[in-house]
């Protein structure tokens, strides 16, 4: 199943930018890897925010989680740098729309 995750980070004050690009590095390098591997389907960083979006292929809600759990920020330490995970389960529009009439009748 399909998701759509926007993250939304915060720099804290007086964390080195060396530090906080460097664990968003490892985080980029992780995200790469999913998307060469196609367990991510696209993944964007919003100009001018401390924010990504993408699109996650996950199984189940147990997935996410154990993804969510495994990435540098996590795993490291540095949960407190993201402030806040949007996930929305998406539908393929094809089956929506092949619904449609039904609903229209």
């Amino acid at each position: 199943m399909q998701f759509m995750f926007h993250v939304k980070l915060a720099k804290p004050e007086g964390m080195s930018n060396k530090e906080f690009y460097g664990l968003w590095e490892k985080e980029a390098a992780v995200a790469l890897g999913a998307l060469k591997a196609g367990a991510m389907q696209a993944i964007f960083k919003v100009p001018g925010k401390l924010e990504v979006i993408g699109i996650l292929d996950a199984g189940t809600a147990d997935d996410i989680d154990h993804i969510v759990h495994s990435l540098p920020l996590m795993s490291l330490g540095y949960s407190h740098l993201i402030t806040d995970i949007t996930w929305t389960p998406l539908r393929s529009y094809e089956n929506w729309a092949a619904d449609l009439p039904q609903l229209a009748a």
